[in-house]
């Protein structure tokens, strides 16, 4: 764990209004806390470095220090109730489909006291099959296993047996599709004058042993677990899980197609015992009677009665307040950071935004702040701390915990679960260590190697030394309130790379734009992915990676809609919303973290558009920049008419041909064949930042650059550059006129 670090219960906050922050150490004692303003979070010693000035205020003090810890793992938890404490004889069932059998003891249904205390389990055994224990106060124990590991990722009836009256456990698995190998039922029983009734103190959990904390996680999807009040036979067994009407002497059945946007698990036997999920495990999964004449699960939820539980789930840490602060009224709108100190050097910094107060706009244009994208990256494990990483964060004093040598927070949408599913969720719930000033994501032999919320205050600091007065606005604010929030404002200024979005937040764009308000989109890679939220999870966001996209998992056939929202996820594209539709640009390619220069076109000269490029004289310019060395690099986006650009679009600068063929690639949507792609142009033609510049009905317009590593080079030398002069002229022209 990280010596200390901690999370606020929201990323923004309007004056008057709270914001609670958690911490933990990893030791006791006392640390300090105090708010600064966050102006420059780049650490690299060639730039203005980093940058805060402190903030006198009310939450400044000491603190005592206590250790607050992170239980990962997703399970089902069913409260203690008399139908579960009464009963005797019984029979435990479920259909499986495990992801890491023989992986440790993994509690498939479980009501024990602790981990090895009495009760009884229905789990995977160490050897990966079927096993059952029944113990009771005394200690007297039965216990039987199958002994034949489960197949990886194939679905199996597994069931568990104890009749209390002869002291018979019978525990066995049979696959839905055999094999060879594997093509029969196997059971396995054992005796032991177990005292019953089972009458113990303990929740029931699915997914997991029990315990406090809760252990023994299980991997992969179960579906329609179920008790029975006495002791079946095998081939009764079969025949309940079949059924369709209800078993006689049904205890419980937990049907997990139903309330599938929801936590909650819904019990349709007699007893209703509902239970509750922990950690988010992923739900609108493909049950083991899939058919897949229905892709939607909303159209077909019988056949999407499975949750797949991970071990290293994670929602919401559940730490303790530490302290609250109480955003004063004359705080102006700004990115605010809590610093943390510990007499030993320790420390850690916690970001959040205060946002104007609702209809009170305190400038005349506001920068949106990505979060739900810092979100869907939060702890994004790259593989790359290596020794050249750990020598340039010496050298420049950087930040110096990595999520490589951290995965105890949860990991981010971008990594993978310790079974090999891709991770879905993501939560501003925990501790952030990506996103943080003095983070790097690379070494940049030309540049800082930043992304996200530090490549973000590359901006921050340009506005700043330009003397641009602006509030900050967050995705969750847009999502929530929608074009109200912005219609005061003359500009909103994105970030460096505004990629995941709702249809709440890119509707309210849309609808800004074409009511007269002025965009300035300053990345690359902007408005592709579309995430869902529910508001009875805020902090949550869902990215499902359906067909197509450059992605980092694939998600299963038949699993593309989303859980939280019931709508169709992936790309923006496939959903009829391309970013030139917004933007006049969309990605087109990505490469390595390098950059390079923009060439203006004869269009820049159109009288239109000429006044943005006074005082730029060069026709090539942007060669430099603290990301990659240049302005247009790694995610490069592109005009398309056929696509969805305004046809009034000036494209009034380019970096086509200014790229290494070798180290770029198409965007996988285009591609078509080993011969052709979707547009019919050269690919080499494809890899390319446009610069476009258009106007809206009623006033309004829109200037994007098409580039992540565009606002790298705002900065560059003091702000005395090209790329410098050409914003600020298209912010002041946007905002003044």
């Amino acid at each position: 764990m990280l010596p200390i670090t901690g999370y606020a219960d929201r990323l923004s906050v309007q004056p008057g209004h709270p914001i609670a922050f958690k911490v933990s150490s990893d030791r006791t004692g006392h640390y300090r806390a105090r708010l600064v303003r966050v102006v420059s979070g780049d650490p690299n010693p060639e730039g203005q470095g980093i940058v805060e000035r402190p903030v006198p205020s009310a939450l400044e003090g000491t603190y005592p220090a206590r250790f607050q810890p992170v239980h990962l793992g997703s399970y089902g938890r069913v409260d203690d109730t008399a139908p579960l404490r009464a009963l005797e004889s019984f029979t435990v069932m479920a259909t499986v489909w495990p992801t890491t059998p023989g992986r440790g003891e993994q509690g498939i249904v479980s009501r024990r006291v602790g981990l090895d205390g009495p009760g009884f389990s229905l789990l995977l055994g160490a050897d990966g099959g079927v096993a059952a224990v029944v113990r009771d106060a005394a200690g007297v124990e039965a216990r039987a296993g199958t002994g034949r590991p489960l197949r990886q990722r194939a679905w199996y009836r597994v069931w568990m047996s104890w009749d209390a009256g002869r002291g018979r456990l019978v525990v066995g698995q049979a696959p839905l599709a055999p094999v060879v190998g594997d093509a029969e039922p196997v059971t396995a029983s054992a005796r032991a004058p177990v005292a019953g009734p089972l009458d113990v103190d303990a929740p029931l959990s699915i997914a997991a042993l029990g315990g406090d904390p809760v252990g023994g996680h299980y991997n992969g999807k179960i579906e329609r677990p179920m008790i029975i009040a006495r002791a079946l036979a095998p081939a009764a067994v079969q025949r309940a899980l079949d059924a369709r009407r209800r078993p006689r002497g049904l205890a419980a059945c937990w049907d997990f197609s139903r309330e599938i946007g929801s936590t909650r698990i819904v019990d349709v036997g007699p007893s209703r015992l509902d239970g509750q999920l922990v950690n988010l495990p992923a739900r609108a999964m493909v049950g083991s009677n899939w058919t897949g004449r229905e892709m939607c699960w909303r159209h077909a939820p019988e056949e999407y009665g499975a949750i797949h539980f991970h071990d290293d789930d994670i929602h919401d840490c559940g730490w303790e307040t530490d302290f609250t602060f109480q955003v004063p009224d004359d705080l102006p709108s700004g990115v605010y950071a809590v610093r943390l100190e510990r007499d030993d050097g320790a420390g850690d910094m916690i970001p959040f935004y205060v946002r104007p107060r609702r209809g009170r706009p305190t400038a005349r244009h506001c920068v949106l702040i990505p979060t739900f994208t810092y979100i869907v990256y939060t702890n994004y494990q790259r593989h790359n701390a290596d020794a050249a990483y750990r020598a340039r964060v010496a050298a420049w004093g950087a930040r110096p915990w990595n999520p490589d040598d951290h995965p105890d927070y949860g990991l981010s949408t971008y990594d993978f679960h310790s079974d090999g599913s891709g991770i879905c969720y993501s939560s501003r719930l925990r501790p952030a260590i990506n996103m943080r000033s003095g983070f790097l994501a690379y070494v940049d032999p030309r540049g800082s190697g930043l992304r996200h919320f530090p490549a973000d205050t590359h901006l921050l600091a340009w506005l700043d030394r330009m003397g641009h007065q602006y509030d900050v606005i967050t995705d969750e604010d847009l999502d929530e309130e929608g074009v109200d929030l912005i219609r005061p404002y003359k500009v909103v200024q994105t970030c460096s790379h505004p990629e995941y979005h709702t249809p709440g937040t890119l509707q309210a764009l849309e609808s800004y734009t074409a009511e007269g308000g002025r965009l300035m989109y300053m990345g690359g890679n902007g408005f592709y992915w579309k995430v869902a939220r529910n508001p009875d999870l805020p902090g949550v966001v869902e990215v499902r990676r359906g067909e197509g996209g450059i992605r980092a998992w694939a998600a299963e056939p038949g699993e593309y809609y989303n859980a939280l929202d019931g709508e169709y996820g992936g790309l923006w594209r496939r959903n009829g919303r391309p970013p030139q539709r917004l933007a006049g640009i969309g990605f087109s390619s990505q490469g390595l973290f390098e950059g390079n220069h923009y060439s203006r076109t004869a269009v820049a000269d159109d009288p239109r558009v000429a006044w943005a490029f006074e005082g730029v004289e060069a026709r090539d310019f942007g060669g430099y920049g603290f990301s990659g060395g240049g302005a247009a690099g790694f995610e490069l986006d592109r005009h398309d008419a056929r696509l969805g650009s305004d046809p009034n679009a000036l494209v009034v600068a380019t970096s086509r041909g200014n790229h290494r063929r070798e180290a770029f690639v198409l965007v996988p949507e285009d591609l078509l064949t080993n011969v052709y792609n979707w547009t019919g142009e050269p690919d080499d033609d494809l890899i390319r930042a446009d610069m476009v510049y258009f106007e809206r009905p009623n006033g309004g317009a829109v200037f994007s650059v098409g580039s992540i590593t565009f606002c790298g080079s705002l900065p560059w030398n003091g702000c005395d550059n090209d790329v410098s002069r050409l914003i600020d002229n298209v912010l002041r022209r946007f905002r003044d006129t």
